[in-house]
């Protein structure tokens, strides 16, 4: 009866990241740099909180949108970070994770033959919803513009039937994030247009030698841009499942009925954490900050004296190399990594056919883990 089955969901495939790591997960002896799990412990206060929350009785359903002190939390954060404010009431949606965010979004504004642009490589993660929204992904190459949109790219790709851009900064898998002066060559192409840009900035706290922008900064974009955010790599809460998206009222109110009848609600207990995370953590942002950076330095610097083509992440937590693979492509390379060097990478090819030729590389492993594997790389490319 498989062929009874909706043809969206058979034309999605499992995640290339997870498909990969799946694969290699039984052999032995395998330093993995594959997943971008954060490697600290969530902070004790915000474990803490999650064990008042259930210790108070604070299980049950909450809000649809979520616990208003916690919206209030969230606007209060990007009115202080980012200097971009949001009503609590009506214009933040609390989620089960940054993904429900994107979920939910790309759900309420997508209808069957609407085009999507996003700058490949790119996580995998869109592209299958746009999809069973019955919508046509454009994937349009930035491997030679450093991994980033540009104006003279957008003007070519942008068509009437363009309902949304996605714009990932801090990027997963390349670590770019786009500096003030190359959103404001974006926002002279979009600012005329009805077109919606999915802005999402779950590693927006993980930059390096610059600030992050919000393309929502720009008053003249924010009633088109939707914003996405969440806890998971911030604050090392994955399994809390927190996420959130920002939006206009108008826009907002519709979405909330997407994510109601999804989830109802996020989990009470992971709100509560959230809660927390927000009000005394930023001494944990800094050190993870830092951290990051330390190990994005030691992989870039081991990597480049190996001669290996790879450009300078600006955030994140992601390398994305391009490797001499002879005759293989990234999948068949990934596996020669494993059964030789005894290291696992992810293949480019999950990122879109635009990753092909690359790997991903994750440095949210600590600096023990990252040399033993450098290490073996590098033995394998001398060999």
């Amino acid at each position: 009866m498989e062929h009874l089955l909706n043809q969206q969901v058979q034309n999605i495939e499992i995640s290339g990241i997870r498909k990969f790591f799946n694969l290699v997960s039984n052999e032995e002896d395998i330093v993995s740099l594959t997943i971008g799990q954060p490697d600290f412990y969530t902070p004790n206060s915000i474990k803490q909180a999650s064990i008042h929350a259930i210790k108070n009785n604070q299980t049950t359903y909450t809000a649809n949108a979520g616990v208003l002190e916690l919206r209030k939390a969230i606007a209060n954060y990007y009115e202080s970070r980012y200097q971009i404010s949001y009503h609590p009431e009506s214009e933040i949606i609390v989620t089960s994770g940054a993904s429900e965010a994107i979920d939910i979004t790309l759900r309420t504004i997508l209808e069957p033959g609407d085009q999507v642009i996003l700058p490949a490589p790119i996580y995998p993660g869109y592209e299958p919803l746009i999809t069973l929204s019955r919508a046509i992904s454009i994937h349009v190459d930035t491997t030679k513009t450093n991994f980033k949109l540009t104006k003279h790219q957008l003007q070519e790709v942008i068509t009437d039937k363009t309902k949304c851009i996605i714009i990932p900064s801090p990027s997963n898998p390349t670590g770019a994030a786009y500096t003030k002066e190359e959103l404001d060559e974006i926002v002279s192409v979009l600012r005329d247009k009805k077109i919606f840009i999915l802005s999402d900035e779950i590693y927006s706290e993980i930059i390096f030698d610059q600030s992050h922008v919000s393309i929502a900064s720009y008053p003249e974009m924010k009633d088109q841009t939707i914003v996405i955010n969440g806890l998971s790599k911030s604050h090392s809460m994955t399994g809390y499942r927190i996420g959130y998206a920002l939006a206009p009222n108008w826009l907002s109110k519709h979405m909330l009925k997407v994510h109601q009848y999804n989830v109802s609600c996020a989990s009470s207990i992971s709100q509560y954490a959230a809660l927390e995370a927000y009000k005394s953590n930023d001494n944990h942002l800094q050190l993870i900050k830092d951290t990051y950076k330390n190990r994005r330095d030691l992989v870039y610097d081991r990597l480049t004296s190996m001669g290996v083509d790879v450009q300078l992440p600006q955030g994140a937590f992601y390398m994305f190399p391009r490797f001499p693979m002879k005759n293989e492509n990234s999948f068949e390379f990934g596996l020669t990594l494993v059964k030789q060097a005894k290291v696992a990478l992810v293949p480019g090819s999950s990122f879109s056919q635009h990753g092909e030729g690359f790997m991903r590389l994750s440095y949210a492993y600590h600096e023990d883990v990252l040399n033993k594997g450098l290490d073996r790389i590098e033995k394998f490319l001398n060999q």
